[in-house]
């Protein structure tokens, strides 16, 4: 009997010493990534983001700087368009910068916090820990976490984050929609947590400054006419009724005009580069991320700029997610 106790009694122990040595648990990681959002000062972060949403795959390069509390910088350069923005959140408000086009807008905003933000490290672990039905699995460099998402496009349903094993510093994010087809892919390619910043580093007029020094030339005269662009979505019931062009001092401004249960007016001009810098003040609005491009969205409007274009949507009758949808469709050249 003492013999079998002995042997009971070393089990247990060797049972003990397992499970110490052994993988952490689901709930270790996320008192890790809890800790780790409560004490990081900030991070800059480079990443490569593909975007499946549009009529073929666009490729964004991605720098990130985050200062706590409350100090962004996310800057957005299409690999193949040469064309950038800027998200700048500093002391004076929410900024979003166009330096082709010497364009800012200034808002006071709640972004980021107001949804889900695929390129920010805290948004994505908050992303983690709110979420109840987060599913889990490890590998043995790689934590790998699916979660619900709060994006702005609410066709981006659900999400795969992946995190490296030794320190939780983001490799990859997926984001899908409710057919678990990847809509958004982004691969992080460097990390640097609580690394130093510069004075300036989120100042507007510096930001803007210095895009524009490392840019290519500004716009050059178009030498080819505009082409026109239509939504590939519109809402059931509404469709095209008037497309007219009018001459304006910039060149031919298309206005399209959509009739039927939810009307609304599209129109589109040939970018032009502004005489100065000052921030558009935006008393009601909020940066909208529309994939190829931030837009800026107000009560019953949504303007971006996009391959050397300018975009109005105006609407007494859609909601937000409808006018980003639509937003988010013109890249037709027939249309629908």
């Amino acid at each position: 009997m003492k013999k079998f106790s002995w042997f009971v009694a070393l089990g247990l122990l060797v049972s003990i010493v397992l499970v110490g040595c052994g993988e952490k648990t689901q709930e270790d990681i996320i008192n890790d990534l809890d800790e780790k959002l409560t004490e990081m000062a900030g991070y800059k972060a480079d990443a490569t983001m593909t975007l499946e949403t549009g009529k073929e795959p666009q490729v964004y390069d991605v720098n990130v700087w985050f200062q706590r509390e409350s100090y962004y910088r996310v800057a957005l350069t299409n690999q193949n368009k040469d064309q950038s923005q800027i998200i700048l959140r500093n002391d004076d408000g929410v900024f979003v910068l166009t330096p082709a086009l010497n364009k800012s807008f200034r808002f006071q905003s709640d972004w980021p916090t107001n949804s889900s933000q695929v390129y920010l490290y805290e948004s994505l672990i908050h992303d983690i820990l709110m979420d109840p039905e987060r599913t889990f699995t490890a590998t043995d460099n790689e934590y790998v976490f699916q979660t619900n998402t709060n994006y702005q496009n609410k066709n981006l349903s659900a999400q795969e984050i992946t995190l490296n094993k030794k320190d939780l510093s983001p490799i990859q994010v997926k984001i899908m929609n409710t057919d678990l087809d990847v809509l958004v892919q982004l691969d992080f390619t460097s990390f640097e947590l609580d690394p130093s910043f510069n004075e300036g580093d989120f100042d507007m007029e510096r930001n803007m400054t210095g895009a524009q020094m490392e840019a290519e030339p500004t716009l050059a005269e178009p030498t080819e006419p505009m082409q026109v662009l239509y939504p590939m979505y519109t809402p059931q019931g509404t469709q095209l009724e008037l497309s007219q062009n009018i001459a304006s001092e910039n060149g031919d401004r298309v206005v399209m005009q959509y009739k039927g249960e939810q009307s609304f007016t599209l129109i589109q001009e040939q970018s032009q580069v502004v005489p100065a810098s000052t921030p558009m003040n935006m008393s009601q609005g909020e940066p909208v991320d529309l994939g190829f491009t931030v837009g800026v969205m107000t009560d019953e409007s949504i303007m971006w700029s996009n391959d050397g274009v300018d975009f109005l949507l105006a609407s007494s009758e859609l909601d937000a997610e409808e006018m980003m949808a639509i937003a988010r469709s013109v890249y037709g050249t027939e249309e629908k």
